[in-house]
């Protein structure tokens, strides 16, 4: 695949995260037309997908992609279950598993984890590590998705640590909002566990002002569904690693995906999430050579 670039003629590589909502649930056949079209449409590279069905009747990742993109699922308890899979347009090189079912005693949801894909990127990109993470759902859990980001930041520590120049994405639906312990501490707001880390948020580079909630109750398919007294959060999360002197990405964009209604019809009771990620100016930790005016 061609590098794509963003409206000022960069490169750039496009990353989305969106729970698509089980298809059991809110008359699945009809809302996965809306979500065949607007994956289409969003045109990405690597897409992260939750609540997909793969099994051998129902494969919605080779329905909405075809057969020419990788796809990786994450562990899960039995074949055709419901899961978590990313999807790359470009082709992959080492692929690594964090397994995170039965660690620190997480129960109801048999496929928590994180996967870590090497997605060989046409340059000026290159390499970059993403990392697909899907942490305890539950709103009372959050000592669980507290050692799961510590669990998971080691993970990416572990691969990344020894490779400067290798760009780490971390997205998914994380079922935490900025203001939680695990995010705070991705975000590098606060350390847990002896550890820190820093994370830039790709949604709070571009608006910081704006809480750009991706669970809401402005979407029907929220009130109708487990959470009715929900009031609204940002839980579906693109970000970028960061060094001493910060991402080795830029964020040339990132909005809202099935944010509306498409013929009536709601894509999922989430709000998908898009990042135009691109290099930066010059490389963090340099200084850039003066302009020959």
């Amino acid at each position: 695949m061609d590098q794509v670039e963003v409206e000022d003629g960069t490169p750039r590589l496009r990353v989305v995260t969106f729970n698509v909502l089980d298809r059991a649930h809110a008359d699945g056949e009809s809302r996965e037309k809306v979500v065949k079209a607007g994956l289409a449409a969003a045109d990405a590279d690597v897409v992260a997908l939750q609540e997909v069905m793969r099994s051998d009747a129902v494969d919605q990742v080779r329905d909405w992609f075809g057969p020419d993109v990788t796809a990786i699922d994450h562990p899960q308890g039995s074949p055709g279950e419901v899961g978590a899979c990313l999807v790359s347009r470009h082709p992959v090189g080492a692929v690594h598993v964090l397994d995170l079912r039965t660690e620190f005693g997480a129960t109801g949801l048999p496929w928590a984890g994180a996967v870590a894909a090497e997605i060989l990127a046409p340059e000026p990109i290159g390499t970059v590590m993403v990392v697909h993470h899907k942490p305890s759902w539950q709103l009372d859990r959050e000592h669980l998705r507290e050692r799961q980001a510590v669990a998971v930041a080691r993970f990416v520590e572990d691969l990344a640590s020894d490779r400067a120049d290798l760009p780490v994405v971390l997205m998914g639906d994380f079922d935490a909002g900025p203001d939680t312990a695990s995010m705070q501490f991705l975000t590098g707001r606060r350390s847990l566990d002896a550890m820190s880390v820093r994370y830039d948020d790709a949604w709070e580079m571009r608006h910081p002002d704006d809480p750009g909630h991706t669970f809401t109750p402005i979407n029907p398919l929220v009130r109708a569904g487990q959470m009715p007294l929900e009031r609204g959060r940002r839980i579906d999360h693109i970000l970028i690693r960061a060094g001493e002197h910060g991402p080795l990405l830029d964020v040339a964009e990132c909005r809202r995906l099935f944010d509306r209604p498409d013929g009536g019809v709601w894509a999922s009771d989430h709000f998908g999430v898009l990042a135009d990620l691109r290099m930066p100016p010059h490389p963090p930790g340099t200084w850039a050579r003066p302009r020959a005016d």
